[in-house]
């Protein structure tokens, strides 16, 4: 038998922990995001049955006492007596009531009411009273058996027959009073990723008819049926409020004949009790009422096809829009103004962004990335955006051809090319994007050629020009599991060649300046020297001898005199150099290999950067020690320095005269220094991923803040960090008073501070529960500050003393996941806003932080500024198929002209404001390597700030064309008609891309 053994080597294992254990994790990862997204919907669907079960059982009572207070025959279907005078009495069902048996025949008197007159009988129900005062003794009804008969007009009873003539039914009451036909259409669409659906208000119906279609049913009713007495037993008292045509729970205001919607909140204890009492005997009997008889929206449509236009005088006012999320509806009502919803036309918005500013430079996990052109530039990556930088002028330009984060660069050898490689990176539909190399101008930047589509997998890690040939061939090493290494004329865009370099990672690539036949790579555990021969390739190992073989090499260059100097993370600089072939040892067949020839102690920690300036002197920069060390070229050391700590450690050194020096730390800061004056930043950002965005109400600052617990704040017009102070926590969210003076941040834990503007002094420390919070937002006129937090609660604060005193005002409690999103109405007494599970809630806050339940009340009211990514303004921003989680922010601008959004697909948009139809147009910008966390506009309009998650860049993008400026014009509800009905443009561009 024949047994096959398998060995693994320790590059195997390392190939396997390098390479799978990542995908692993992401798999993991986006499976429990997943789950969680699942469980979020799930709790948010029973937090809606939940509330639709308490308001049905409220309202139960309510439609029932409505139907027979005007129409006595419908007591004889819900099982309940009445009396004439419009007044119901309290009672219980006996179990032969919804059988249809009959007891045997007991005593029995008609029953008087208050007035002395008598109700009418009901056969088959055993009578109680469940007030304590008034007790009813029980009866037997006679032995025989009857059928209840109902005619075909009792059978569709519904609420707005119920009504007096002339009374007009409430939106509110159509709305919440028809839960059937909503779920039955929810049921319909619920697969539906993203819809929106108009639905006409119901209209009053002909009460009249069918008034009298009601008294002729009841008399076929009471015919069919035998008169059954009851017990004598006084009335229940009646209500304070009453009207001759209705019940003591639908008041008529007088003079008015105006029906008044009566919230369940309004009724009286007692009444509530009531009802709990009746309701579970009685539910079963409504509920096959309204669910056997034609649904209200029905007979009024039929109504009003064979009355004209009747009951047209409502307009549009209950017209609704239903969207779609992730099978959740989501109901948006519209303003008053629009008449003709379906008729509105979408623009792209006359106003455009052009880059302005990047703020940030990515040395956190990138080597050999900053380089200095004869121009006096800067050339550096962050993002998807290659900076250059100006350091005299302090001016950038920017090259953004690339689709997903920039992992590398290369200066050709006339330094005006350069080279810059990508990640693969995915679309919006998950599909993998391919990463590439492109070449490029620095002085026209134009791309000259794009190297390597569809050949290089998950990205570029390295590259490199050759030298001894002026730049004709291209070494690229991408970032697949071999480290494939591959060379190509790029001129010709022809690959000459490609190999396995190593399953290890590789820091860095680069060609011999002396022979473009050699190459040499590093990296984990490993130095390789590559030669080229008969279009192959051929790489030696570099042999330690008796030194310890560090466990990374994490940088190399070229002496003038040929030898290789290495950097490894054992803080050493090791020389390599070419030795005889040991014939003793390795036979005739040895060839000469690459030895140590010696090795200097340089720095504590890992020697992460070398750098050779001209006359052959050494830079090195050290990690732990963050020291710069200036070598002789026999590597005796000259002078050093050591940077701040708080921009971390020397990530890579660019030469830009023999004195003066550019330094990239691994805390995303570029230095400018010479050894004897020090070092200053030129460019700063943050090291971890950025949530809080906020801008100043009167100057062009703006602060930052993010899980590297740092608080930054910017001035947009020199693009310059004011200053930075630590948190102790992460930051998530922050907003500006209206007078400037402070600023309020909240952080990871539920705790939130407020500091001042001018002196970084706290001068607030409040903590609101224990989860993260989520959104910070000051009312207009700065009385009040609200904080969202992820703990499902809305906490309002009193400000005081120009912000610098807060006192619990209330605590806004209704949602049934965390906030997201709020904004305050221009008045400062309401909120809007948004969860996680997709609700638009409204409050009440000068009226004690109440819900509103009828956001119909809403549809009308005027927002100062609008962040909430759901809501009828804005239903446009979202694309067909959207989860709810692919918006992470929008802000509307001051002059209510424009919305940016904020994606999770790395774009910013721009859409004309407001933007309440789906499929609207809008301006596509690109630049940022990950999701866009936040967007604001300052304070007239003149700027536009976004935030990258994990690319921790912050753009800046200048607003042009529209006019910018100061304007306070509303033109949200001011929808001109004339330029508003038209053909609605649906192209198949839906949105325009600019660059």
């Amino acid at each position: 038998m024949a047994m096959l053994f398998f060995e693994i080597t320790p590059d195997d294992v390392s190939a396997g922990s390098s390479t799978e254990f990542p995908d692993r994790l992401s798999l993991m990862e986006m499976r429990l995001q997943a789950q969680d997204d699942e469980i979020t919907l799930l709790k948010s669907s029973l937090a809606d049955a939940l509330r639709k079960l308490r308001l049905h059982e409220q309202q139960i009572p309510l439609l029932k006492q409505q139907l027979i207070a005007v129409n006595p025959g419908a007591a004889r279907v819900l099982n309940q007596p009445f009396c004439i005078d419009g007044f119901s009495k309290p009672c219980r069902l006996s179990a032969s009531s919804l059988d249809g048996l009959h007891h045997p025949p007991n005593r029995h008197t008609p029953a008087e009411n208050g007035d002395g007159s008598k109700g009418h009988p009901i056969p088959g129900l055993k009578l109680g009273s469940s007030e304590k005062s008034t007790q009813t003794e029980p009866w037997t009804p006679e032995p025989t058996r009857t059928p209840l008969a109902l005619t075909r007009a009792s059978k569709s009873l519904s609420l707005q027959d119920a009504l007096p003539e002339g009374v007009p039914l409430m939106e509110e009451d159509l709305i919440k009073e028809t839960p059937e036909e909503d779920d039955n259409e929810e049921e319909r669409e619920k697969e539906q990723g993203w819809c929106s659906l108009v639905e006409e208000s119901i209209k009053p119906t002909m009460v009249r008819s069918l008034q009298q279609q009601q008294s002729k049913s009841s008399d076929e009713g009471q015919g069919s049926a035998p008169h059954t007495p009851t017990s004598s037993s006084p009335a229940p008292p009646k209500e304070a409020v009453c009207s001759p045509h209705g019940g003591p729970l639908s008041p008529i205001l007088e003079g008015k004949k105006t029906l008044t919607r009566r919230n369940s909140e309004k009724l009286s204890k007692d009444s509530q009790d009531k009802s709990k009492q009746r309701m579970p005997k009685k539910a079963a009997s409504s509920t096959n009422l309204l669910t056997r008889s034609p649904s209200l929206e029905g007979r009024a449509k039929d109504l009003l096809s064979s009355t004209g236009a009747q009951g047209s005088r409502r307009g549009t006012q209950g017209q609704s829009i239903k969207m779609f999320i992730r099978g959740r509806p989501i109901t948006m009502y519209i303003p008053s103004n629009i008449q003709n919803y379906e008729e509105l036309r979408m623009d792209f918005p006359t106003e455009k962004l052009d880059l302005d500013w990047v703020y940030g430079y990515r040395g956190r996990d990138c080597r050999g990335n900053l380089y200095v052109l004869p121009s006096g530039e800067a050339v550096y990556f962050i993002a998807c955006v290659v900076v250059l930088y100006h350091v005299t002028n302090r001016t950038q330009r920017h090259y953004r051809k690339h689709t997903d984060c920039v992992r590398c660069l290369a200066i050709h050898p006339d330094k005006v090319l350069v080279a810059s490689g990508q990640t693969a990176g995915v679309d919006k539909d998950g599909k993998p994007l391919q990463p590439f190399v492109h070449i490029w101008d620095s002085t026209t930047l134009v791309t000259l050629q794009q190297i390597g589509l569809g050949t290089f997998e998950r990205g570029v890690g390295s590259v490199a020009f050759s030298n001894a040939d002026a730049g004709t061939f291209l070494c690229v090493i991408d970032e697949s599991n071999e480290h494939m290494l591959s060379v190509w004329d790029w001129k010709k865009n022809t690959m000459v060649l490609e190999v396995k370099s190593t399953t290890e990672a590789v820091f860095a690539v680069e060609f011999s300046p002396a022979d473009t036949s050699n190459i040499i790579t590093c990296g984990k555990s490993h130095v390789y020297f590559w030669t080229q021969s008969a279009g192959t390739l051929t790489k030696k190992q570099g042999i330690f001898g008796k030194y310890k073989k560090p466990k990374f090499i994490m940088c190399f260059v070229f002496s003038l005199t040929g030898d290789v100097l290495t950097g490894d993370s054992e803080g050493n600089i090791l020389t390599w150099g070419k030795s005889a072939a040991d014939i003793k040892t390795l036979g005739k067949g040895a060839k000469e290999t690459f030895q140590i020839m010696k090795q200097t102690r340089a720095h504590e920690g890992s020697v992460f950067t070398l750098c050779i300036l001209q006359g052959g002197a050494l830079l090195s920069g050290g990690g732990k020690d963050r020291r710069i060390i200036r070598w002789s070229a026999d590597l005796a050391p000259e002078r050093e320095c050591e940077i701040p700590e708080k921009f971390g450690a020397v990530r890579t050194i660019a030469n830009v005269d023999g004195e003066e020096l550019l330094v990239g730390t691994t805390r995303n800061a570029i230095l400018r220094g010479t050894f004897s004056d020090g070092f200053v930043a030129i460019v700063q950002g943050h090291v971890d991923e950025m949530w809080g965005l906020a801008t100043h109400p009167s100057q062009n600052l703006f602060l930052t803040c993010g899980n590297d617990k740092q608080a930054c704040l910017w001035n947009a017009e020199d693009h310059s960090l004011g200053w930075c102070t630590h948190l102790e926590e992460s930051g998530l969210c922050a907003d500006f008073s209206p007078n400037g003076s402070v600023v309020s941040i909240g952080l990871s834990t539920g705790r939130w501070l407020v500091l001042d503007v001018q002196t970084r002094e706290v001068v607030c420390d409040l903590t609101d529960g224990n989860e993260q919070l989520s959104v910070m937002r000051y009312s207009p006129d700065g009385s009040f500050l609200a904080v969202g937090s992820h703990d499902n609660f809305i906490y309002i604060y009193s400000v005081m003393e120009g912000g610098r005193r807060y006192t619990r005002f209330g605590k806004c409690t209704g949602h049934s996941s965390f906030i997201t999103h709020l904004d305050w109405s221009k008045d400062g007494k309401y909120i809007m806003s948004n969860s996680g599970d997709y609700e638009i809630l409204y409050w009440d806050v000068a009226g004690g932080c109440k819900l509103l339940r009828n956001r119909f009340e809403s549809k009308d009211r005027e927002w100062a500024s609008y962040t909430c990514v759901l809501g009828f303004h804005v239903m446009g921003v979202w694309l067909e198929g959207s989860d709810g989680t692919d918006i992470n922010a929008l802000c509307r601008s001051h002059s209510e002209k424009v919305v940016a959004v904020a994606d999770d697909f790395c774009k910013v948009h721009l859409f004309q404001y407001p933007c309440p139809k789906p499929k609207a147009p809008s301006h596509r910008y690109d630049g940022h390597g990950s999701h866009v966390t936040n967007v604001r506009f300052t304070h007239i309009d003149s700027h536009l700030l976004s935030l990258g998650g994990k690319d921790t860049c912050i753009l800046q993008w200048r607003v042009k064309g529209g006019g910018t400026g100061d304007s306070r014009e509303h033109p949200t509800l001011s929808f001109p008609l004339s330029s508003s009905i038209g053909s609605s443009e649906q192209g198949s561009q839906r949105e325009k891309e600019t660059v």
